[in-house]
């Protein structure tokens, strides 16, 4: 009697539930997890440096382990994985257990770092003590609850970078990226600010600089002390400070012209790094309804005002004002600064302005408009900047944006939101390398329609929540500011539909011309190319 398959899902059974070695490495992982919760609750290891170093390398080797039982029998490609049918990965019940979990780590890290044994003149206690060995040997100091987040964010990226490049391995582009970003978290936000922390002493002394983070990102970067600091460190502080502003007005815009922000925000950043690895289970989450693009482009850009108008008033607040002493003095700042978004305005609205959808006209005349009156109010009547003292300004950009939305929603919401919201939503970075690369950028992805079936799979991987088949089914090139060229979709096409390029705009092929049905010689048309 033969077996009748009663199932008629295109796609598949459910996954099947995991493998004895999956779960051998969970109950590793576990452990490690299990050693680290036991700090927080002050259990005191006698040897701190061999508990910590046995939590982190039963969680590192954990992830590995399950990741090579995971794909180690399965073909390289696209495949589908059954994302929908796991809990964690579909908003189930470990998928908000997870995000609570995540949300309340968050929560203690930003504001309560006390309950994580965070002490002020004392010797810290709990999970922050457990770290003082690593701390100490680093940086010479003790531990602090960002010291613990960056190694533990350091962990996360290295682990699931591993797996990541296991389950893309079939794309040299994917694991050449996940490369990049695992290098980066490593050297240049953990371990090189950690080192030069031991450079400092009584006559010398560095402020904390993430060499990656460039502003609007690192916000703080021109705050006074900051300055301050930075001068009073020399010739290495003041290069410092000069990298800084070199960052933003020369290497971001010539890099984004050439590769589009996926340089940064796919290639460097952390946040995006942490996306991509950590949260690579989650990129299937994002919104791509029309409301969520049309409510992106509003808040994005808002944050970017918000940190422009911040940063602006924190540097007014420290500049002189007697033009015999200082060349830079407050009123000139205030002109430089009004000139320069008007010129900038100007010149995007003269040459690119047929670019701009309706929303984005009325919303940058709106957003110069605000400001340019509140400058000018400024110089009218002599008030305060913007209406706010800059401590004000400063301290609620830090907690409204810089800690509630970059980091409790922006990280806790991975299981919920999918792993792109604070990108994608709230960094003020991302808003300015995506209006380069809307505009500017030799970036796209380009498409050809007439291979498309219509299958989904880059719209549903697509972390950004472009629907990136409705252009392929049109033929079009994608040129998206949100987009962070990370190329899943491109991986995940079964078809070849998509391509990342970087070329001259003259010499690509329009995928509308090449549409299925449409009377060209395709060979000629592309060896004319």
């Amino acid at each position: 009697m033969s077996t009748v398959q009663r199932n008629m899902s295109l796609t598949g059974e459910p996954p099947k539930t995991i493998n004895t070695q999956q779960k051998i490495a969970t109950l590793i992982g576990m452990a490690g997890m299990i050693i680290l919760l036991l700090a927080v609750f002050n259990l005191n290891f006698p040897n701190k440096s061999f508990w910590l170093a046995t939590s982190l390398t039963s969680i590192f080797l954990g992830i590995l382990l399950f990741t090579r039982a995971a794909y180690q029998n399965k073909l390289e490609g696209i495949k589908n994985d059954g994302v929908w049918f796991k809990s964690i990965s579909s908003r189930g019940y470990l998928g908000w257990i997870t995000g609570i979990v995540l949300t309340g780590f968050y929560i203690l890290l930003y504001f309560f770092p006390q309950y994580l044994g965070l002490q002020q003149g004392s010797d810290n206690k709990g999970l922050i003590a457990l770290f003082d060995p690593l701390s100490k040997l680093l940086n010479g100091n003790p531990a602090s609850q960002w010291f613990v987040y960056g190694t533990l964010y350091t962990i996360a990226i290295l682990a699931f970078g591993i797996k990541f490049i296991w389950k893309y391995r079939h794309n040299r582009y994917e694991k050449i990226r996940t490369i990049s970003v695992m290098f980066f978290q490593t050297a240049f936000a953990f371990l090189i600010p950690e080192f030069m922390a031991r450079l400092n002493s009584d006559t010398f002394s560095l402020p904390y600089y993430d060499l990656k983070n460039i502003w609007p990102l690192n916000y703080y970067n021109f705050e006074q002390y900051r300055i301050d600091s930075f001068i009073s460190a020399g010739d290495i502080g003041l290069g410092l400070l000069i990298f800084g502003l070199i960052s933003i007005f020369v290497i971001t815009p010539i890099l984004t012209y050439k590769f589009g922000k996926r340089w940064y925000c796919s290639w460097v950043c952390g946040c995006g790094g942490l996306a991509e690895t950590a949260g690579d289970s989650f990129r299937q989450l994002s919104d791509k309804s029309m409301n969520a693009w049309k409510i992106e482009r509003w808040v994005v850009h808002s944050v970017l005002v918000f940190v422009i108008v911040m940063t602006t008033a924190v540097v007014h607040s420290y500049l002189g004002e007697d033009t015999s002493k200082y060349w830079l003095t407050k009123d000139t700042f205030l002109v430089g600064v009004g000139a320069f978004l008007t010129l900038l305005f100007a010149g995007i609205w003269f040459f690119k302005r047929d670019q701009l959808k309706k929303d984005a006209r009325y919303g940058a005349i709106g957003y110069l408009i605000v400001l340019l009156i509140l400058i000018g109010m400024h110089f009218t009547s002599g008030k305060t900047l913007f209406l706010f003292e800059a401590e004000t300004l400063r301290k609620s950009y830090g907690f409204l944006i810089g800690a509630v939305f970059s980091g409790v929603i922006g990280t806790g919401f991975y299981p919920i939101f999918g792993s792109r919201v604070w990108c994608r939503f709230g960094c003020p970075m991302a808003a300015i390398l995506g209006l380069q690369q809307r505009l500017f950028s030799k970036f796209r992805i380009t498409t050809n329609g007439g291979q498309c079936i219509s299958c989904g799979n880059c719209s549903t991987y697509c972390e950004m929540g472009i629907d990136v088949r409705a252009y392929a089914q049109k033929g079009e090139n994608i040129v998206r500011a949100s987009c962070v060229g990370c190329g899943i979709c491109s991986a995940v096409c079964p078809r070849g539909v998509l391509k990342l390029e970087n070329g001259a705009l003259e010499n690509r092929i329009k995928g509308n011309e090449i549409l299925l049905g449409n009377d060209i010689n395709l060979m000629n048309y592309v060896n004319n190319r």
